[in-house]
């Protein structure tokens, strides 16, 4: 089982230490693209910051950021599973994972990064700021540079179940095709309440992400490891998730989940 998760824009806070060793980071097909990215940001950053932050999508109140970004190659780093905070990472818990959960969580999770392209939660990082969205000089649009790379890379590592739980700024850094694709399950939480009556849906939007949390932290603590998305449907069952299948994966677009909540938290 691969899982992909975006990664949060809230970062934990930066500390003294060793920095990024960008050759021992996982998937070292993206080290050249990491090299560049990196060095662009950094370039950006340490010239104008009123540019920088315009590039960057920054309001007032994160102009700190820019000063941040500048110092990345000698900013401390921490495993991406402790930089990452947020909904998502909130409800996933990693660190309240016992040690058999944890590692499985070493082994499925990959993080999808503006900055890295995609990081396991081991790999130390330092916190940063720059989305996938950013159009950054002189690379570009960012989802289309590591989609050019991410072809390369990540069908090596995705041969069971892909769960694909990204945005769709993250998501257009990498798009499962052929038999990647067939074997992909994305999710999509929709909440079911009565209203005058009738029992209507709609689909979550800010809270699917602690649900989409709590869910890889369920299938963590069970030790589930599906290896098609048949199986993910029935280990999501098993763990009491009402879950219906929209539409089965072909080699042209991945599975269709649906997670049915009653209650929003």
């Amino acid at each position: 089982m691969l899982v992909l998760l975006p990664p949060s824009e809230g970062k934990a806070a930066a500390e003294a230490g060793v920095p990024v060793e960008l050759g021992g980071l996982s998937l070292p097909g993206l080290t050249g693209a990491r090299e560049a990215v990196l060095g662009a940001l950094v370039e950006l950053c340490a010239g104008d910051e009123e540019r920088a932050a315009e590039v960057l999508g920054l309001s007032k109140g994160l102009r700190g950021e820019v000063a941040k970004n500048a110092g990345l190659l000698t900013a401390g780093a921490l495993p991406a599973g402790e930089v990452y905070t947020g909904v998502l990472f909130d409800n996933l818990g990693l660190a309240k994972l016992d040690e058999a959960a944890y590692a499985l969580a070493e082994r499925s999770l990959l993080v999808f990064s503006g900055l890295w392209g995609a990081v396991r939660i081991g790999d130390r990082i330092p916190p940063y700021r720059c989305s996938m969205g950013v159009k950054l000089p002189p690379l570009g649009a960012l989802g289309a540079y590591w989609r050019g790379v991410m072809d390369g890379v990540l069908p090596q590592v995705a041969d069971g179940l892909v769960l694909d739980l990204r945005s769709s700024a993250y998501a257009a850094a990498w798009k499962p095709a052929g038999a990647v694709a067939a074997r992909t399950a994305t999710v999509r939480v929709l909440h079911e309440r009565e209203v005058d009556g009738e029992l209507k849906r709609s689909v979550v939007s800010h809270f699917n992400k602690a649900t989409k949390g709590r869910l890889v932290r369920d299938l963590l603590n069970a030790g589930a490891d599906p290896a098609s998305p048949g199986e993910l449907v029935d280990a999501l069952r098993d763990l009491a998730y009402h879950v219906e299948v929209s539409a089965e994966g072909t080699a042209r677009r991945p599975w269709q989940l649906d997670v049915v909540v009653t209650e929003i938290h």
